[in-house]
Order: C-alpha cells, then sequence, then structure tokens
C-alpha cells in the first residue's frame, strides 16, 4: 500500500460524517484538513458554509473554500465556482469568469460543465449568443 492510498481517519471521519449528513461533526473534523489544503475537504466545507449545514451560513468563507479546492484542481468543486459566478452566489456575478471555471471543469471531462456551457451560448448568458458553439459542447457532452 503506497503512502498515497493512506488517509488519515480524521478526514475519513469528516467523509462519513458528511455523507451521513452529520454536518456539525463534519464541519469539525474537514475544517482542519480543508485549512492544512486538502481539496476535497476544502469543497464539502464550502458546501456547508454555502448551505449552513452544521454551522452558519457563510457566503464569504463558502466562496473561499470553494475557489481554493477549485484551484487545486477539483473538477467538482470547478463547476460549482462556475455556478457560484453564474448565478451571483456568493461573489458578485460575473459571466466571464464563470465560463473560466466551466471550462477547466470541462477539461476534466465534467459533462455538467459542457452542457452549461453550451447553455450559456444558446440562451446568450453573458456570452455572445452562439447557436454553432452550443452545439459544439453539447456534442462533447455527448448529445
Amino acid at each position: 500500500m503506497s503512502e498515497e492510498s493512506i488517509i488519515d481517519p480524521g478526514l475519513a471521519s469528516g467523509f462519513a460524517a458528511f455523507e451521513s449528513r452529520d454536518f456539525t461533526q463534519a464541519m469539525r473534523l474537514l475544517l482542519q484538513f480543508a485549512d492544512a489544503g486538502n481539496a476535497d475537504a476544502q469543497h464539502k466545507v464550502a458546501i456547508m458554509y454555502q448551505n449552513g449545514l452544521g454551522v452558519v451560513a457563510n457566503d464569504e468563507n463558502a466562496f473561499k473554500y470553494m475557489k481554493l479546492s477549485a484551484e487545486a484542481g477539483d473538477p467538482i468543486a470547478q463547476h460549482g465556482l462556475g455556478f457560484m459566478y453564474m448565478e451571483g452566489e456568493c461573489v458578485v456575478q460575473d459571466f466571464a469568469e464563470a465560463l473560466v471555471w466551466f471550462k477547466k471543469a470541462a477539461e476534466q471531462d465534467m459533462l455538467g460543465s459542457m452542457t452549461t456551457i453550451a447553455m450559456m451560448y444558446e440562451e446568450g448568458k453573458g456570452v455572445e449568443k452562439d447557436q454553432a458553439i452550443a452545439q459544439e459542447w453539447y456534442k462533447k457532452a455527448g448529445f
């Protein structure tokens, strides 16, 4: 077993608490790992802050941890950060920045990001309406 496959018991317990919806325990356990740079922990902490799960909702912290996880390369966090920018949740709405993050996630095969990009072009949401580009993105997503 390589060192990389060994997971800290506290981290594993934090993920288990998150999955079982014991968000107070999950926050208590995962926050230290998020602050230490664990991208998966950062993503889960962001979700808890964004939705007030086990902690008082805090947009600033939700954005902070989502961005840290996205910058570390987590494709689900990149997609989530794209939505924060697109919808103006936890951060000022910025379609150009949303597109940047959706594209980063799409590069890691996030189908949801590909279809969101396609929808943005199809509807002209923050970009010039362009059916041809929309169709390219839908095709990449397998539609």
